[in-house]
């Protein structure tokens, strides 16, 4: 949680924002291994993090896409905003997710130090029980997109 201190002179707790990079590519999905020391080290999940003071979302996630894969990228669109405040191992910020879709250019860089292993993964090998936080629902919503059973963005 953010403490805020508003304009009455009270102060507020609110929760922090992170983007999620879906990346997508014949018919494979970019995941990052959780580097231990890092909440649900160990895991695989979407490639993402904490929006930064003075950036947008967009801008997000070409950054974080590029530091945690070393992978160029532009946007294509928004798929989902998770609010769910009960997002799993996620209690002490409870942050809302914004998950957006983009397309993967070159690798012209490397991965940082919150990963140790990144990996394309066809949809159906990927251990839903292995991964970070709730990305298995968000992998779900991708395959049901993919087959054209759900109209976007998904606001929950």
């Amino acid at each position: 949680m953010i403490t805020c201190k508003f304009e009455d002179g009270g102060d507020g707790q609110l929760r922090h924002l992170v983007v999620h990079a879906l990346a997508i590519k014949d018919g494979k999905i970019l995941l990052v291994k959780r580097a231990p020391g890092i909440l649900e080290a160990g895991r695989w999940g979407l490639p993402g993090g904490f929006l930064d003071r003075d950036e947008t979302l967009e801008q997000c996630a070409i950054r974080e896409l590029k530091e945690e894969t070393g992978y160029d990228c532009t946007v294509k669109g928004l798929m989902r905003i998770n609010s769910n405040p009960e997002r799993r191992n996620d209690a002490s910020r409870q942050n809302v997710a914004c998950e957006i879709f983009v397309e993967v250019g070159e690798k012209t860089g490397e991965p940082d130090w919150e990963q140790t292993e990144v990996k394309w993964f066809e949809f159906d090998e990927i251990d839903m029980e292995d991964l970070a936080f709730d990305h298995a629902k968000t992998i779900k919503y991708i395959q049901e997109h993919e087959a054209q059973n759900i109209k976007l963005p998904i606001v929950e």
